[in-house]
């Protein structure tokens, strides 16, 4: 688990048959811990430049499908009709307010109207319309373009994130540039990123978190071999000196992680579940790390020395950063539950300061709003059927006229379905057994991380059979469904030391479904963007039944 299997470059890392005598120093350690390939600029310098060309290439790909044609459909679809006008309350106010009766219709027109002075009973906490506010700020609230501004440019920026996260994983230019471009044209990504709801806000956090722990990995991997490396300078060590190792001091990147998670957290609870399965996971790869290196109690050791200090620098961070985000909440007067505490009675927790009081009710009462939340809708969806994409949520649907919206036959229609391209959905649904197999047939730790990913956004939700439920909660883990594939992928493309014949039948295979994912996109690229067609080519993009 410890020396990361290579796909493209063939690292010049010494042998893990080392003499004693060397066993121990920090090249030795690094390489036996991280592998030979330990940053960007261990490439050839043929290759450095591409290390980040290709996430940029990807991302300037996702940019121009995100952000071409961005302000339509020309109004408030699905539930833009909450966040937009949430959004607006915060540039106005700082919190949620009510608003008047046809409100959509001014936002529509261009000329929005102003909230009610009544305070707004909301559910969800204040990041991501925070940040949808941001590209309304910078645009204005009265086009749709600064509506989902933001949106979009979250959309952009995590296709980068994980084009360079899986450069990271497989150490592969080539596995980098597909999973980056297959989340680019990705049409479940590609609707969320052009719609001002919250789930693409809640996705990019989750991402940057992971993309900090992969960097703390490393970064403690190297820490450890330096330090283990400093105690045998004078040669072999002790006994006694590999009972535990030593200390690996303030690791930055798990604190950048907290910031990322109390964010995350800040878009929608469901993050609470990545926090979890991310705090184990970066504990399990220290846990690795001490074995590894000869630490005779690395699992006790990484527990008290490693696991303790990480729970202490993310846990009270996210903490901290989520209270922040309800700045706006605290400096207001009449926001919802704002003054509930001081119209309480005494109680036992009068010692809490009472704006914290209120804001624990205010979390509460949300709390037993979502275990409630169990109305019929006609897009609901089972998780049962998110990776098959048995009911995608349709978020416009309108059948224009003749002559009108640009229709140019008797029967047309302007759609936006928050369907996902087949090749690539249910590709990583394959995939997903793949890395099972490698996870726990052959111990490959990169396999097991992306597959904690996809269980931290995807399991808690059985946990709640009688919710309402829709496919685009399953946007949380669809990058890690992305890095699965790519995984999947990297397996077809082989080994750099397999027989020619090999590499080139598997770079065929995998150019074979790159372009396949490529052409279907296309193909499905009307019904994502709100393209007018015939009703025909509309009804033709409807593979399932049930995506009507």
């Amino acid at each position: 688990m410890g020396q990361v299997t290579e796909t493209s470059v063939r690292p010049a890392s010494p042998s893990w048959l080392v003499r004693p005598a060397g066993a121990f120093t920090a090249a030795a350690l690094r390489a036996r811990l991280i592998g030979g390939i330990q940053s960007w600029r261990d490439y050839p310098p043929s290759l450095r430049l591409w290390f980040w060309l290709i996430p940029t290439i990807t991302a300037v790909i996702a940019g121009i499908l995100r952000f071409v044609r961005l302000d339509n459909p020309h109004s408030l679809v699905f539930d833009e009709t909450y966040y937009v006008k949430d959004a607006y309350s915060y540039l106005l106010s700082g919190y949620e307010r009510n608003w008047p009766q046809k409100a959509n219709d001014s936002f529509k027109a261009g000329h929005p109207v102003l909230p009610l002075d009544t305070p707004e009973y909301v559910v969800h906490p204040p990041v991501g319309k925070w940040m949808i506010a941001w590209g309304m700020g910078l645009f204005g609230p009265d086009n749709p373009f600064g509506w989902r501004f933001a949106a979009a440019l979250t959309g952009t920026l995590s296709v980068f994130l994980v084009s360079l996260i899986a450069l990271k994983l497989f150490r592969s230019h080539v596995l980098g540039g597909v999973a980056g471009l297959l989340l680019a044209i990705d049409g479940h990504h590609l609707v969320m990123s052009r719609t001002a709801i919250l789930d693409i806000f809640l996705m990019f956090w989750i991402l940057a978190a992971f993309g900090a722990l992969l960097m703390d990995r490393d970064d403690g991997r190297r820490r450890l071999a330096a330090r283990l490396a400093a105690a045998y300078r004078d040669g072999p060590p002790a006994a006694t000196a590999l009972v535990a190792g030593p200390f690996l001091g303030m690791r930055w990147w798990r604190l950048v992680a907290g910031v990322c998670l109390g964010l995350a957290v800040g878009v929608k609870w469901s993050a609470l579940a990545f926090a979890a399965v991310f705090g184990l996971l970066t504990v399990l790869w220290d846990m690795n790390a001490r074995r590894i290196a000869g630490i005779r109690s690395w699992a006790s050791a990484a527990v008290l020395k490693d696991g303790v200090p990480a729970f202490f620098s993310m846990i009270p961070v996210a903490a901290a950063v989520y209270l922040a985000t309800w700045t706006g909440w605290f400096l207001s007067k009449d926001a919802y539950f704002r003054g509930w505490a001081e119209k309480q009675p005494a109680s036992a927790w009068d010692w809490i300061p009472a704006p914290l009081r209120s804001l624990a009710h205010y979390h509460l009462e949300a709390y037993k709003f979502h275990q409630g939340l169990g109305a019929d809708h006609p897009y609901e969806s089972s998780p049962w059927s998110w990776l098959v994409m048995g009911r995608p949520t349709s978020f416009f649907y309108e059948s224009p006229k003749l002559g009108s919206a640009g229709c140019e036959l008797p029967t047309c229609t302007t759609a936006v379905l928050s369907v996902g391209n087949p090749v690539i959905w249910w590709g990583a649904t394959v995939a997903l057994a793949v890395l099972l197999f490698w996870w726990a047939g052959r111990r490959d730790w990169r396999a097991g991380a992306i597959l904690a990913g996809v269980a931290a956004g995807y399991l808690p939700w059985f946990m709640y059979p009688e919710r309402t439920m829709f496919f685009f909660y399953a946007l949380s883990f669809e990058p890690f469904l992305i890095l699965a594939l790519a995984y999947g992928l990297g397996r077809i493309l082989g080994r750099p030391g397999a027989p020619q014949w090999r590499r080139l039948s598997g770079l065929y295979l995998v150019a074979l479904v790159v372009v396949l994912a490529v052409l279907v996109s296309a193909y499905f690229y009307p019904v994502w963007t709100a393209e007018t067609i015939s009703y025909q080519e509309w009804r033709m993009r409807m593979w399932m039944p049930s995506w009507i």
